[in-house]
């Protein structure tokens, strides 16, 4: 691995798409800032490795709908990275309910995790991210697949979209690129939670491409964002094999 001096943060980098995304992007010269919620060991355990294959990497912890504890994110990743050049805010949390049934508790946690979490990470992401840099959020295909239980959750999401669509017009001028990527169905263990086999299998035949994403399809895809796509800007990548 080639370190290119440039710095990715990580949100919910600890498992998962998050932990597919910190690796890739290693791989791709990043130092990498490896944001966790509640998975510490799997978080440090990821930068543990890297660090020992030549990868500057630190895990920190945090709520991302907590404007103090994130602004001691972004100071981390400035005194012991160097700055930040990327931003992949993979963090959310994903309850499931139909509309009729669902606590209002509940419903009101998604939406300070998925909403506030996103509004908290994009504006310090807006104020420190450097010029030819990225922010990449994390929407969901479910917004367009209008699946039953998923209304909470896709709700969030729809307002994630909107805050990326107007963020990448509102740095005019910076060189900053804002995407989100919209994953379909992908093998993580948040998917397969719950799910019978038999469903899993319903839901993966449905995909023309006959399988479930990996994280690592996503990665790809944060890859491609946070490198070379310069010229895709407020964009919202639905990257499910034509899931939807």
């Amino acid at each position: 691995m080639t370190n290119t001096g440039r710095v990715a943060v990580v949100t919910g980098g600890s498992g998962g798409i998050g932990r597919a995304c910190v690796e890739r992007l290693a791989a791709d010269g990043f130092s990498v800032l490896i944001h966790f919620a509640g998975a510490k060991d799997r978080a440090e355990e990821t930068a543990s490795a890297l660090t020992r294959a030549g990868v500057p990497a630190v895990a920190v912890g945090g709520d991302v709908a907590d404007e103090a504890a994130m602004t001691a994110v972004f100071d981390i990743a400035d005194r012991e990275l160097g700055g930040v050049d990327v931003v992949v805010h993979t963090a959310g949390i994903m309850p499931l309910a139909p509309i009729a049934q669902m606590d209002l508790d509940t419903f009101d946690h998604i939406q300070r995790t998925n909403v506030r979490g996103t509004f908290v990470v994009d504006q310090l992401a807006a104020q420190r991210v450097r010029k030819g840099g990225s922010i990449i959020n994390f929407s969901t295909s479910v917004t367009r697949l209008h699946i039953p239980t998923y209304g909470a959750y896709a709700a969030s999401k729809g307002a994630v979209e909107a805050l990326t669509l107007i963020l990448a017009r509102e740095l005019r001028g910076r060189d900053i690129t804002v995407n989100a990527v919209a994953p379909g169905p992908t093998a993580t263990p948040l998917f397969f939670k719950g799910k019978s086999q038999e469903a899993v299998d319903q839901i993966a035949n449905a995909n023309p491409m006959q399988r479930l994403g990996t994280p690592d399809d996503i990665a790809e895809t944060v890859s491609f964002l946070a490198g070379p796509a310069r010229w895709v800007n407020g964009q919202v990548l639905h990257t499910n094999g034509a899931m939807a």
